[in-house]
């Protein structure tokens, strides 16, 4: 049965992250914690099937738009898809335990981290640029390198919980391409690169009999329209504007926590 208060909380998502790229774990996987009480293990799981999911529609208005960079996108393939690839496999397993009171500490920690790289992500953007600018052919070397280890980061957060690849990788993106990456193609890149890793994180859970359908499904019937119109928007809205408000929510949610 369809819930229409998980229908709101899919719109809402699904709006941001069409508009900004940002959202799909960082805002939906605190929403479900706590907002609705949903276990962490089962958040997490639903929230990478709709992360996916929900991308993988916004994706495709970007990617007709011509705004993809997948030189980009490749590069932080090669590093997130094998290590989220691992980290899956070494939880399934039992190579590594982690215990379901840890999961909402990291996922908290890691929607911190991000509230704060969203804050300063113009301070960053410009020194990056400056730094660019004033060596460009040493920057230049680094970037492809300094991409895949981004990728490998990015991969072990999606993994562990869900939060990371839009949020964390705008950011970490910005300051790596600061003068090839426009606002609208770094949504693009963003989401593009979110999708697989999403899948592949969320496979394991899967597996596990962790997700679940009925949330998914209350969850996309809002996120898929509002997704749609958010995508076709992006560069017509101020998406700083929403990055601030953004962070300042992951900030409140982390601090309730905290406190």
């Amino acid at each position: 049965m369809i819930e229409a208060t998980f229908v709101l909380a899919g719109a809402v998502t699904g709006f941001v992250v069409g508009v900004t790229g940002i959202g799909g774990g960082a805002l939906m996987t605190p929403i479900l914690l706590l907002i609705f009480g949903v276990a962490p293990t089962t958040a997490i799981a639903t929230d990478l099937w709709f992360a996916a999911i929900t991308k993988l529609v916004g994706a495709r208005i970007h990617y007709r738009a011509g705004q993809v960079d997948w030189q980009v996108v490749k590069r932080l393939w090669v590093g997130s898809l094998p290590v989220s690839l691992g980290v899956v496999l070494l939880v399934s397993a039992g190579g590594v335990v982690v215990k379901a009171e840890w999961l909402t500490n990291i996922v908290i920690g890691v929607v911190m981290l991000t509230a704060f790289g969203l804050i300063f992500a113009p301070r960053l953007f410009a020194a990056a640029r400056s730094r660019r600018l004033s060596n460009p052919d040493r920057f230049k070397a680094m970037q492809p390198t300094l991409t895949v280890l981004v990728g490998a980061t990015l991969g072990v957060c999606v993994a562990l919980t869900s939060v990371g690849a839009g949020a964390l990788g705008t950011v970490m993106l910005m300051n790596l391409y600061p003068l090839r990456m426009t606002p609208h193609r770094l949504i693009a890149t963003d989401l593009v690169h979110a999708i697989p890793l999403a899948v592949v994180a969320g496979t394991g859970y899967l597996l596990a009999g962790a997700v679940d359908w009925r949330m998914l499904a209350s969850l996309l019937v809002g996120s898929i329209p509002a997704v749609i119109v958010g995508s076709r928007l992006a560069g017509r809205m101020p998406g700083r504007w929403l990055q601030v408000a953004l962070a300042l929510v992951l900030l409140s949610t982390g601090l309730k926590v905290l406190i």
